[in-house]
């Protein structure tokens, strides 16, 4: 379990943010404008999903369980942006009524707390509000290192370390790779055996048998896959165990 590296009324200041900074790149844009790192996915499709999935989790947390109903779409003649934007106060209000550790049903049975939620929401109104603004030609606001260094912890441990065996998906052969966003470094190793990760101190990466790294923001998008290997510094050591983590990885967050 990780409980994450940034505080939990930190991370629902995060989605507040987030949330508007994508509403406002949706607005005035076509929807079927495509998202250039994820073939098939387009900008009107990434906006309502966002919107569903705040709604989502605001019923999830005021039923106590996975909600079956919910509104999954704009009302008739409701912009994109204004869909977005009516989804957020109910659930920011749902988390900010919690304590971080006050028990909540999730999809991650080893994490069962209001935390997991608002580490969620932060992550994905970032991830997606990149996606929007990446679709519609918009620069790309930064996300500052200690939320993108959270990030790619959440990405680590929730993704490769709890997805992944959900999907039953296991890598070819042993390999560790030593991932680092400044000044945070992680060891993920993949394999026949269920992919783990865990954050490592100082010097920590020479065990691994490949590395990669960059700025947190960098590291942060290349771990969902929005940016390629050539945007990050040259990595070393086994490239062949970079690969499959970076294949993993596609399949754990698609």
């Amino acid at each position: 379990m990780s409980r994450g590296l940034v505080d939990y009324d930190r991370l629902i200041d995060v989605v507040e943010l987030e949330a508007e900074r994508l509403a406002a790149s949706v607005a005035g844009q076509r929807p079927e404008r495509q998202v250039p790192a994820c073939p098939g996915l387009n900008l009107g499709e990434t906006a309502r999903h966002v919107g569903s999935t705040y709604r989502m989790v605001s019923t999830w947390l005021r039923e106590g369980r996975q909600p079956l109903v919910w509104q999954q779409d704009p009302g008739r003649g409701q912009p994109l942006e204004e869909y977005v934007r009516a989804g957020v106060p109910a659930l920011v209000r749902a988390l900010r009524v919690r304590d971080p550790d006050d028990f909540c049903e999730t999809w991650w049975p080893a994490e069962r707390t209001a935390a997991f939620w608002a580490r969620r929401l932060a992550h994905e109104s970032t991830v997606h509000r990149m996606d929007v603004q990446s679709a519609a030609g918009l620069p790309i606001d930064p996300v500052d290192d200690d939320i993108a260094e959270d990030g790619v912890d959440e990405v680590l441990t929730l993704w490769l370390g709890h997805r992944l065996d959900v999907l039953g998906v296991r890598g070819t052969r042993p390999g560790s790779v030593a991932v680092r966003a400044g000044e945070r470094t992680w060891i993920a190793v993949a394999g026949p055996e269920p992919a783990t990760a865990r954050l490592v101190p100082p010097g920590g990466e020479a065990v691994a048998d490949g590395r990669v790294g960059g700025t947190p923001m960098q590291v942060y998008r290349w771990l969902w896959g929005r940016i390629p290997d050539r945007e990050l510094p040259p990595a070393s050591g086994d490239h062949d165990a970079i690969a499959q983590l970076w294949a993993l990885l596609r399949l754990a967050t698609k």
